[in-house]
């Protein structure tokens, strides 16, 4: 697994390892049951704090996405219940689209955007 982090972003590094994890999660390059590095491992890969990497991990388990097993760490374990899933995008879509209604972004603009990384993430699997 590869993690780039960019120490200049003004994201913070936990949020950019976070939805790195998840792209990963997203194009196959992880896949259900894989085993994440440990915490120690993976901050010493990086570069980075280990309570960095923890609170990352533990924002993945909350959104459902690892779970933790005391022998194996952080395993990708993706949460099938589809309705929160659902629910929890058309939340974070609603704030991305008004967003886009600001900047005068047009439903065919958005559509077309959707479409793109829609293939994109399927055109792995």
């Amino acid at each position: 697994m590869v993690i780039e982090i960019d120490f200049n972003s003004d994201e913070a590094i936990y949020i950019q390892l976070t939805n790195q994890i998840i792209l990963g999660i997203a194009t196959s390059r992880l896949q259900e049951g894989d085993a994440l590095p440990s915490v120690r491992q993976l901050a010493e890969n990086i570069g980075i704090n280990m309570h960095t990497v923890n609170k990352a991990y533990s924002l993945l388990r909350q959104e459902g996405f690892v779970s933790i097993d005391r022998r194996r760490g952080a395993v990708i374990s993706i949460d099938v219940d589809k309705i929160k899933a659902l629910q929890e995008l058309k939340g974070n879509l609603m704030v991305a689209l008004a967003k886009g209604c600001c900047k005068n972004i047009t439903r065919d603009e958005v559509h077309q955007l959707i479409d793109e990384i829609f293939d994109e993430y399927n055109a792995d699997r």
